[in-house]
């Protein structure tokens, strides 16, 4: 059975245009992919884990800042092509990107070489007015964007 993940799709607004929040993948695989290569910042619920408190730890692991207290607005569950399930909320919230702090993971990098590197989970966020946002968002999660759209109609 594929992995469920959790996570919050933060969103304001700004000169009258709605923007959504992304976060671009750290690691040696992502390092020079761009579109559709962002995703909200998320994560594996573990066994047992309620999935609202799940997207709330993991935004704090993956961003370094507290899951903001806005009320959520849950969105449709969305599957992606590796078979992963993501859940999520929306949450209307600023962040500031330049304040960004990832926890880290290790990968023996290069490959072969033995030696174990350390790479950011995340090493950037940005935020995207949500036209632009379709073209970076991981596939999978594209119907995400048209959810809060509609939710926010």
């Amino acid at each position: 059975m594929a992995a469920t993940s959790a996570g919050l799709l933060l969103f304001r607004e700004r000169d009258g245009a709605l923007q959504v929040l992304l976060v671009h993948p750290g690691g040696p695989f992502w390092a020079n992919k761009d579109e559709h290569a962002w995703s909200i910042p998320k994560g594996e619920v573990q066994e047992g884990e309620d999935p609202y408190r799940a997207a709330r730890r993991e935004f704090e692991e993956e961003t370094g800042a507290p899951a903001p207290a806005g009320e959520p607005i849950a969105l449709e569950p969305v599957k992606q092509s590796s078979g992963k399930r993501v859940v999520a909320w929306a949450v209307c919230a600023d962040f500031d990107p330049s304040k960004l702090e990832s926890n880290s993971f290790s990968i023996e990098w290069p490959p072969g070489s033995g030696r174990a590197t350390s790479f950011p989970e995340v090493d950037r966020a940005a935020w995207f007015e949500i036209g632009a946002a379709s073209s970076k968002i991981h596939k999978g999660q594209a119907p995400l964007l048209a959810q809060l759209k509609r939710a926010l109609e």
